[in-house]
């Protein structure tokens, strides 16, 4: 059985099916079960393709919707408006810890959305994007190196993280946290692991990461050697490599081995 056109009398092309199974979102279609009887190799082709493509589509919507049952709690007990709140950058050798604070609307659908080290680079750009045009309020704090080596990493992620909170241009009623408590007059969630559990966190964990992979990419124009524009400050082999030969760069945490052992050594 091949499929035929609207006259009946014309069949249509493998190149037009496929055109025509882009516009299909239904395995119920009419057209798509045409398709599945169609014997040609190349209409048997598209459509296993349809599938594997509809089979991944509803495994990212089961995933965020189950990343999105803290939110829906939440909203359950009359909180409206959720921040979550998450940082990037408390390993590394150089650079600033930076944490963001993002509010989503109840409509907000972003199938994908996860820890933001496991999205691709490209991937992630887009979604920041996305999330900064459709979030409720997006907030970011940042902490410098010199800051970090005075009041240590600890208390340098909470400071940005409460900055992310001051910054919304809305007070939210509750918060979700990636593994932290805060001094805020706030109800709060800590949860372990929270990029991966909560769409508010992830979202926070993609605008925090790309905020401060973007400062280190121009930290890499002007002290190039160091590798920054892909390491992000961690301590990498050419990384390493360039503190032996080059020192230290205004960036650096002094406090972090091996630059204060660096430091002692003279």
């Amino acid at each position: 059985m091949n499929i035929t056109g609207e006259n009946m009398d014309t069949r249509m092309s493998i190149k037009e099916i496929a055109l025509k199974l882009q516009e299909i979102t239904n395995p119920n279609d009419d057209f798509f079960i045409q398709c599945q009887h169609d014997e040609r190799k190349g209409v048997i082709n598209l459509v296993k393709k349809w599938e594997r493509s509809f089979e991944k589509e509803q495994q990212l919507k089961q995933h965020f919707i189950t990343m999105s049952q803290y939110e829906r709690e939440l909203r359950k007990q009359g909180f409206a408006l959720i921040a979550g709140i998450d940082e990037v950058g408390r390993g590394p050798l150089a650079g600033p810890v930076v944490a963001s604070a993002v509010m989503l609307p109840e409509t907000f659908y972003l199938p994908g959305l996860n820890d933001s080290k496991k999205i691709p680079e490209i991937k992630r750009e887009l979604f920041y994007e996305t999330i900064m045009q459709e979030a409720i309020a997006v907030g970011i704090g940042i902490v410098d190196n010199e800051e970090i080596d005075a009041i240590n990493i600890y208390q340098a992620t909470k400071k940005a993280m409460i900055t992310a909170i001051s910054e919304l241009r809305e007070q939210p009623n509750h918060l979700l946290i990636d593994a932290m408590e805060l001094e805020v007059d706030i109800p709060q969630y800590s949860i372990i692991k929270g990029d991966a559990k909560s769409i508010s966190i992830s979202a926070a964990s993609i605008i925090a990461k790309v905020t401060r992979d973007r400062m280190m990419k121009e930290y890499a124009k002007q002290y190039p050697e160091y590798g920054f524009e892909h390491n992000m400050g961690y301590g990498t082999s050419v990384h390493l490599e360039a503190l032996s030969r080059y020192g230290l760069t205004p960036w650096h945490r002094k406090s972090f081995s091996p630059i204060k052992e660096m430091i002692h050594r003279g």
